[in-house]
């Protein structure tokens, strides 16, 4: 696996005309990787966009190296960087303690009788959106930190919260544009479980990880 970024050009009003909603931004990552297109054999790449320091980043989850040239397409030239995540991953041990960022899609089902599978909606409060992450925890092969000397709210306990929630649009071929909810989650978390964290880390966690959602890192907490 390759972890890969670059910094967005913003600054360019010819690039980011095309970058008005997801579909853009999986259509870059998409070619990215040019043989996989001209073999017709693609594989899954998660991605999210980061913002820091005023900077905007695509960063990239991928089996194989991105063609950089390509990578830099609506990039600042010379910022496109990629290294072998696998290395990172063997690291991996029970207990350590970990400093996360995820970028997910929470949602749930409803009865709808239109629907008879029923229908996928959105949480949409930040005690949901919490709620869907820690549920979701144990199964992804990590436990939550709790706080010490927090209010008593079980739902606040835990050394996690929404950093950012917003609306963006997933395509742009109609003239009612979809909107899917992005939730960014950052926090600490224990590993629990190696292979199962590896997997969540390389799979991603959520619905609608060809978009942006799903890709979570971590980080040594110091």
């Amino acid at each position: 696996m390759y972890l890969s970024r670059v910094e967005i050009d913003t600054t360019n009003r010819r690039k980011t005309r095309d970058l008005t909603h997801l579909g853009a931004y999986h259509n870059w990552v998409e070619h990215s990787f040019p043989d996989e297109i001209h073999k017709g054999q693609r594989q899954r790449h998660l991605w999210r966009i980061d913002r820091l320091n005023g900077k905007n980043y695509l960063l990239l989850l991928s089996p194989t190296r991105p063609v950089l040239k390509d990578f830099e397409r609506y990039g600042v030239a010379g910022t496109a960087v990629t290294k072998s995540y696998d290395a990172w991953l063997d690291q991996l041990e029970v207990g350590m303690v970990m400093r996360f960022r995820l970028t997910a899609n929470p949602t749930h089902s409803i009865i709808d009788p239109e629907h008879p599978k029923g229908r996928v909606v959105p949480h949409v409060t930040i005690e949901q959106q919490k709620k869907w992450l820690e549920d979701r925890a144990t199964r992804a092969g990590f436990e939550l930190i709790r706080r010490s000397n927090v209010e008593s709210d079980t739902i606040h306990k835990l050394a996690f919260d929404v950093v950012s929630h917003d609306w963006p649009v997933l395509h742009h071929h109609t003239e009612n544009s979809v909107r899917m909810s992005r939730v960014t989650f950052e926090g600490l978390l224990r590993v629990k479980d190696v292979t199962a964290l590896k997997r969540t880390l390389t799979m991603g966690i959520g619905r609608e990880r060809a978009f942006g959602m799903g890709l979570m890192t971590v980080i040594p907490e110091a």
